[in-house]
């Protein structure tokens, strides 16, 4: 059994599509799915595709990445987090490799996320990307640790991951685990403590091996799951079990 904990399901890829996906996962044993917000505008078709199927959910929040559009504010992201489906508050954090120039807007908009997950008392998922030190400050200037979270598609480092760990967050692997050329978090997903360990695939993008090139979805988070009992020498069950357990955890979906 196994969860994908980071999905975009109501991107145009999908819209025509989800009979198919939901029978896809189904082949592949892949039992929940999170599909993940990344602007207000287009939360309420996230809410609508989790509502249509039992075992998938929702988060509320704004991607960091995403600068021309409306700013959420506490209440905003607390008022629908309060909708039983949604179960965790993000995608947020911080992304200087994409973006130049004053960011402080990033960084304001990732302390409101975090305040509302406090107040909502749901997890938060948090994106990084050439910004691990301010993340890790912020996440300890507004006391994230209260909620705990997934940091989400991790490609930092060890010292990173040991960091977030101690805060309470558990650290999600997707396709690029697969990857041949990505020896660095290969070693990562090799040491990470299965107790402490997500997966994912971040549909529809980074689809993992033996898919590269086409579109990427929740019934391919088995092979994350494959290539990390390959790379700790135990049985794919075992990280699927594991993972999925902590999936339920964290999130207090039921099995």
């Amino acid at each position: 059994m196994f969860v994908d904990s980071h999905c975009h399901l109501d991107f145009p890829e999908f819209r025509n599509r989800l009979p198919e996906i939901e029978d896809a996962m189904a082949q592949h044993r892949v039992t929940h799915a999170l599909c993940i917000s990344v602007e207000l505008g287009k939360f309420p078709d996230v809410l609508e595709t989790a509502a249509t199927r039992p075992h998938w959910y929702a988060t509320v929040g704004v991607h960091p990445d995403y600068e021309d559009t409306a700013e959420p504010s506490v209440g905003d992201l607390v008022t629908h987090a309060a909708h039983p489906k949604v179960v965790g508050i993000g995608e947020t954090g911080l992304d200087y490799y994409r973006l130049t120039g004053d960011l402080e807007w990033q960084r304001e908009r990732f302390r409101t996320h975090i305040r509302a997950a406090r107040l909502a008392g749901k997890p938060l998922i948090i994106h990084t990307r050439a910004a691990a030190a301010d993340t890790l400050r912020i996440m300890a200037e507004e006391r994230a640790e209260a909620v705990g979270g997934v940091m989400h598609c991790f490609t930092e480092t060890e010292d990173v991951a040991q960091a977030a760990m101690e805060m309470g967050f558990f650290i999600s692997f997707s396709g690029i685990v697969t990857f041949k050329n990505a020896t660095a978090l290969k070693a990562l997903a090799s040491r990470i403590p299965l107790e402490k360990m997500l997966i994912e695939t971040d549909s529809p993008y980074l689809a993992p091996a033996p898919h590269r090139g086409k579109t990427n979805e929740p019934a391919f988070v088995s092979h994350v799951a494959e290539e990390i009992a390959r790379l700790r020498g135990i049985d794919v069950a075992e990280v699927g079990e594991r993972t999925s357990h902590n999936f339920f955890q964290l999130f207090g979906v039921a099995p």
